[in-house]
């Protein structure tokens, strides 16, 4: 049996997404190194496209990279709603234009585009692709990360980025996240000839489903379709892995529809529609679980698994980022002779972290559930007067925050 001597890394982080990279990138910016473990063979780029407001615009710009990534997307204005009974656009909020909305940011980001602009911004050895953990051990203050291939890794930090399937959630005993028994299908389309939508987060809500066209530039769309299965009855398992399918049933949803959006979807090549189960942990698991323990926490997907209905999925991720970076920041740079105890130093400011992003996570999570579920409501008058008068403002009350600097 082969020997694999162990490898001492100050800092791994597991899981090469959104939550992982931004924290190599927050740890970087303060001169500190982390290896970036990713069980891909190379970047992951799924999901197409995410919709970034305010509180993730702020968390970039603190790691340097919300002006590259503006350059990429356009200032979203506000919402377009479909009438129920013509599938007309009629309603409009104008964002720009009201008050309680003023500073705010909304842009949809490409997610290769995202990514790979963090990723230029790591030293080039950062992450380590083809690295799947198959255990995790102990050994003292420190955490020994056993890879597939057998090599080892010893650290003083383990941040867990893994998504919803998390090795190190479940070594912190933290639970899985649950399906909240609904379903998404997302597609990016380019349109060579542009389109009238304008920079306007078009919405319809109707015939059980949620459908959306979110602009990225003016030639180039993302659009969803939120769905309850069991509420469809031709839908079958294969829905999953067949995109035919998958845009059959969205265009028999948006039928009403002007021809304009119809096109958004049917233009749509097949090898760029998804489709994916959605999920969310629990409040009370994020309020009372183990987020944190020692010197091992975990970010992201991780941490606040949530439905899209506002958009703070990848926000929140980004804002973890940040924080964790400044956590890492205290404990990490403080002069020799201050502090003896360099573990309890790491505990402390994973604690700190901890603290921070439970009640938000909480609150990300619980709001999020509740539009989703007024939202996809069957009556149609109380989604109405929902949509108009609650989700404005829970989409600014969670956008509006500013998760603060690295250091």
């Amino acid at each position: 049996m082969m020997n694999h001597e162990e490898e001492n890394v100050d800092i791994v982080i597991v899981g090469a997404g959104l939550a992982g990279l931004t924290t190599a990138l927050s740890l970087h910016r303060l001169g500190l190194r982390s290896l970036v473990l990713e069980l891909s063979e190379s970047l992951r780029i799924t999901g197409f496209a995410l919709l970034l407001w305010t509180n993730a615009w702020r968390a970039l710009d603190v790691v340097g990279v919300g002006n590259i990534l503006r350059q990429k997307s356009t200032q979203i204005k506000g919402f377009k709603i479909a009438s129920l009974d013509t599938g007309l656009f009629t309603s409009e909020q104008a964002l720009d234009k009201d008050v309680k909305f003023e500073g705010y940011e909304s842009r949809c980001v490409i997610r290769k585009d995202l990514l790979e602009t963090i990723v230029n911004e790591l030293p080039p050895d950062t992450i380590r692709y083809s690295s799947k953990v198959a255990a995790i051990d102990e050994l003292g203050h420190f955490k020994l990360v056993h890879l597939a291939n057998g090599s080892i890794l010893k650290t003083k930090v383990l941040i867990g980025c893994d998504g919803v399937n998390s090795v190190v959630a479940k070594w912190l005993d933290l639970g899985t996240p649950i399906s909240v028994g609904r379903s998404a299908i997302r597609g990016l389309v380019e349109l060579p000839d542009g389109s009238d939508f304008g920079p306007m987060f078009h919405v319809h809500f109707g015939g059980g489903v949620r459908f959306g066209i979110i602009p990225i530039d003016h030639k180039t769309f993302h659009w969803f379709c939120t769905f309850i299965p069991s509420q469809v009855p031709s839908y079958e398992e294969d829905w999953k892995v067949n995109p035919i399918k998958m845009k059959q049933f969205v265009s028999s949803r948006i039928n009403k529809l002007p021809q304009e959006a119809q096109d958004v979807v049917e233009k749509t090549t097949l090898s760029n529609i998804i489709y994916s189960p959605l999920k969310f942990r629990q409040p009370w698991n994020v309020l009372f679980g183990n987020i944190v323990k020692d010197n091992v926490c975990v970010a992201g997907d991780v941490l606040h698994p949530m439905t899209p209905d506002i958009s703070q999925g990848g926000c929140a991720a980004i804002e973890d980022s940040v924080v964790l970076g400044r956590c890492r920041g205290e404990a990490f740079l403080k002069k020799p002779g201050e502090d003896d105890d360099e573990y309890e130093r790491i505990k402390k400011g994973l604690e700190k972290y901890g603290k921070e992003r439970r009640w938000r996570s909480f609150s990300l999570i619980s709001v999020s559930y509740c539009v989703g579920f007024m939202q996809q409501s069957k009556g149609s008058l109380v989604r109405k007067v929902w949509f108009s008068r609650y989700t404005p403002s829970a989409f600014l009350k969670m956008t509006n925050f500013d998760c603060g600097n690295l250091v």
